[in-house]
């Protein structure tokens, strides 16, 4: 491990490849992923079950992780939304300036407690697309503006995660992971403002 912590939130609903993608990608980079739930067992979108390492309830809202990823999936999203526990997390690390991440639906999450500015350079799933047409709205895949990190989907999943990689570590080690899975990507053509 190198000291690296993430905290992934998933809910009832959750999006399980996005999920799964993105905690099993950072954990092969080393990175300590702390995966909390809303319940002992998260049943995803798909039917997937996910026994999370820890309960929402359990968490402490001024703990600081190096970052905060949401999976997305379209009732995941509006589970976390609801948790207040969620919220003041993500509130305190934008205040913070530490990243900040969010796929599919979950960017949403970010525009509804006003973590974005006006100008923020984001992107998401299709379907939430005009939920976000106060900021610069993007069709890229992955979209870094300064410490908010967003992406497509669950078909962007890969992609997302190495951006959090190199945003941790550097462009070689994202290229160490891919190959070590046989994802062949053109790292620079993901977005970074």
């Amino acid at each position: 491990m190198n000291g690296i912590t993430i905290l992934v939130p998933v809910a009832d609903g959750s999006e399980e490849m996005e999920f799964v993608i993105i905690v099993d990608m950072l954990r092969r980079a080393g990175i300590k992923v702390i995966v909390a739930g809303q319940s002992d067992i998260i049943t995803c979108s798909r039917n997937v079950k996910i026994i999370p390492d820890i309960l929402i309830s359990h968490l402490k809202t001024d703990t600081k992780y190096d970052a905060v990823i949401l999976p997305g999936g379209l009732k995941g999203t509006e589970n976390l939304l609801s948790n207040p526990i969620i919220r003041d997390i993500l509130i305190n690390h934008k205040n913070e300036n530490l990243l900040i991440g969010a796929i599919c639906a979950a960017p949403t999450i970010l525009a509804h407690y006003k973590l974005l500015k006006n100008n923020t350079k984001i992107t998401s799933h299709p379907t939430v697309s005009k939920e976000l047409i106060y900021y610069n709205y993007s069709e890229d895949n992955v979209v870094l503006d300064d410490n908010i990190l967003t992406s497509r989907g669950a078909g962007t999943a890969f992609d997302f995660s190495l951006k959090i990689i190199e945003y941790f570590f550097d462009k070689n080690k994202a290229m160490e992971i891919s190959e070590s899975i046989v994802y062949h990507n053109n790292l620079n053509q993901l977005n970074k403002k």
